[in-house]
């Protein structure tokens, strides 16, 4: 008799993950998001149908091993699980977080072409937390060499670069300007999306590797990249600086007080402890009425914040409409849950003075959909007559940021018309020996992506320095690697005298 076909039944929606009420959260910084409990995690395992042609491997800028990972913590080995993440990705935890894996991973999941995607992100999160509870670390045999290694930059592109650059044997030392290592992930990302202490973690590791770091340290002030490589011995130079560099709107009344960049807010918060004023000597101007202008997730963190600071009300002020905001849609859900007000298709024109130098308000224009522009978004339209004003105390812009123009001031490094800094397919920059890679090259891009552009960095920086390359599979040919798209440059490297 023939044996009957075992039909596998996979649920429709994906385990759900518990969160802080919204009334109890919208009052205080911890995490909204409380992870997975193992049988969570084991159940939304079973949903993943571990694809022969593996499209989430494809559609992650580092491609990790994502079925593998997946099937050891369906066979409750989660040390395995660990292991796999981390021959590719450096910080699971904090990417499990805050990556967007609905454009990336799961974006692509075949389970998703019919039924709700695999939860990929909340599974790496889920190991990745696992990992730093219990300790573990992957610290490879390492042969030391004679080779000295500066990273400019302690965010997630600098971090995966001194990874790899330790790894291979080499000295090296990260710069940060700030007084705590992290970048972006320590100043740009509040406590309740992403913990100091699992970036904390993190950087444990990476001085479990050797890495040392150098806070309080602004390279082109102290001392400049090329007196790195003539002066100080560094034989290669990693610059991973992002792009933090605040953009304003430029419309008339953007000097009063009360307008403030997102990234004002959220570092005054975050790295100097505002939220914890008047018992910490950090003072944040938060008014009663707080607009937020943008609706990206850095326009969502501050909003967040701004909640959690005692604004009475808080409003997200963007042009298009909701459908082309690009945050997260649960970022923009949680905000919604926490009382945000949101006002699609509206545009500011000008800051309005109270009559003694602070805000009073913003005059605003409805907005209307054209024809798609050059991101793929509908262009937003003036609606003409539509002007009116709208009433608050504190204006905060979260509209983009830019590079940073120190790197240009003090260096020859050869920048593109944007200001970021031009390399070729490998990395490398016009000066011989230095590197760039993550935001302050692509622009603003996503942790995993700037993770990828120091790893590729490191591969090319062993390859200059002559150590042979084992950790990373490395392409020359240069279509794409990693999720990032260069043009080929036949540079001239200039060599620092």
């Amino acid at each position: 008799m023939a044996k009957k076909k075992t039909i596998r039944t996979i649920p429709q929606e994906r385990t759900p993950m518990r969160e802080q009420d919204p009334a109890v959260r919208s009052k205080n910084f911890e995490e909204v998001a409380c992870g997975y409990h193992p049988d969570d995690a084991l159940r939304e395992s079973d949903r993943c149908l571990m694809c022969p042609d593996q499209p989430c491997v494809s559609g992650c800028p580092v491609g990790i091993n994502i079925p593998g990972f997946i099937k050891k913590i369906g066979e409750k080995d989660l040390r395995g699980a660990y292991d796999i993440l981390t021959a590719t990705s450096l910080l699971p935890a904090i990417c499990g977080r805050v990556c967007p894996q609905e454009n990336q991973c799961e974006g692509v999941c075949t389970v998703g072409e019919s039924l709700e995607a695999v939860a990929i992100g909340r599974l790496e999160r889920f190991v990745g937390d696992t990992a730093i509870r219990e300790g573990w670390v992957n610290i490879p045999y390492i042969e030391t060499n004679n080779y000295k290694v500066g990273i400019i930059g302690s965010g997630p592109a600098g971090m995966a670069c001194a990874a790899d650059m330790a790894k291979a044997g080499c000295d090296v030392t990260v710069f940060e300007a700030f007084h705590q290592p992290g970048g972006v992930l320590k100043y740009g990302i509040p406590d309740f999306r992403l913990p100091n202490s699992v970036i904390d973690a993190e950087i444990g590791n990476l001085r479990k590797l050797g890495v040392k770091f150098e806070c309080n340290t602004l390279v082109g002030r102290l001392f400049t990249i090329e007196q790195m490589i003539t002066e100080m011995g560094y034989d290669s130079v990693f610059v991973g600086v992002g792009a933090g560099y605040p953009t304003m709107l430029g419309i008339p009344g953007d000097s009063l007080n009360g307008v403030l960049s997102a990234n004002e807010l959220l570092t005054r918060c975050n790295l100097m402890r505002a939220k914890e004023f008047p018992n910490f000597d950090t003072p944040q101007p938060i008014g009663k009425r707080v607009a937020v202008v943008g609706a990206g997730n850095t326009a969502m963190d501050a909003m967040r914040v701004s909640v959690r600071l005692g604004a009475e009300k808080v409003y997200c002020i963007y042009r298009r409409s909701r459908k082309e905001a690009p945050a997260r849609v649960e970022e923009v859900h949680h905000a919604e849950q926490e009382g945000v007000e949101f006002n699609w298709l509206t545009n500011p024109v000008a800051v309005l003075d109270d009559g003694k130098g602070s805000v009073r308000g913003l005059r605003c224009v409805r907005m209307e959909l054209g024809e798609p522009d050059e991101s793929g978004r509908r262009r937003p339209v003036p609606v003409v007559g539509s002007e009116f004003d709208f009433e608050c105390d504190l204006i905060v812009y979260a509209i983009g940021t830019n590079a940073n123009p120190i790197m240009g001031q003090t260096s020859k490094l050869r920048l593109n018309k944007w200001g970021y800094i031009d390399t070729d397919l490998s990395l490398a920059t016009s000066l011989a020996g230095v590197f760039a890679g993550g935001d302050i090259v692509t622009g603003a891009a996503t942790v995993i992506e700037a993770m990828g552009a120091g790893r590729k960095a490191a591969a090319s920086m062993k390859a200059y320095l002559g150590i042979r390359d084992s950790t990373l599979p490395y392409a020359n040919d240069g279509e794409k690697l990693f999720g990032i798209d260069l043009r080929e440059r036949n540079f001239t490297r200039v060599r620092v005298a």
